[in-house]
């Protein structure tokens, strides 16, 4: 049976989104997204606090620019995408770290400074800002449906 890499993430953008150039011009950007769990109140009177996690996101390519555009600091998104973890060694350690690779976003809310800056893009149809084309992994590789692996 295949296996599923899919993630839903819905939080606040952490800071705005730095945005590099690779080789022959394909554009990268990242940025963290603070996700909250909502503390609560035990029966016996315990207070649970609220608990955050950050998580990196990746964009690739048209939507990397578009987020570099649109994508501001303290904005709510809606994340779709799948996870990926990285490897490298600095000074004799072998470093790790766990990225969500961006394949659909969606501004869910505008904190009021960003409110009217880019209304055109705002009112533009979800699919002209999240096309999986744009978004692809420079690497070329063969891309597989879910179903292919099943039956």
């Amino acid at each position: 049976m295949s296996s599923v890499n899919k993630v839903i993430l819905i939080g606040n953008v952490g800071a705005d989104p730095e945005v590099r150039y690779l080789d022959r011009g394909v554009a990268i950007a990242t940025f963290n997204l603070a996700t909250t769990e909502r503390g609560y109140t035990m029966q016996n009177g315990t207070q649970v606090p609220d608990v955050t996690e950050w998580h990196s996101i990746v964009l690739w390519r048209n939507l990397a620019e578009w987020a570099q555009q649109n994508v501001r600091k303290s904005m709510k998104l809606y994340i779709e995408g799948k996870l990926k973890t990285r490897s490298w060694e600095k000074d004799g350690q072998i470093r790790r770290k766990t990225e969500v690779i961006a394949e659909n976003v969606q501004i869910l809310y505008r904190p009021e400074q960003y409110r009217n800056q880019n209304s055109e893009v705002r009112n533009q149809p979800v699919e002209e800002m999240n096309d999986e084309a744009q978004v692809q992994e420079p690497e070329a590789q063969e891309k597989r449906g879910f179903f292919n692996d099943i039956f």
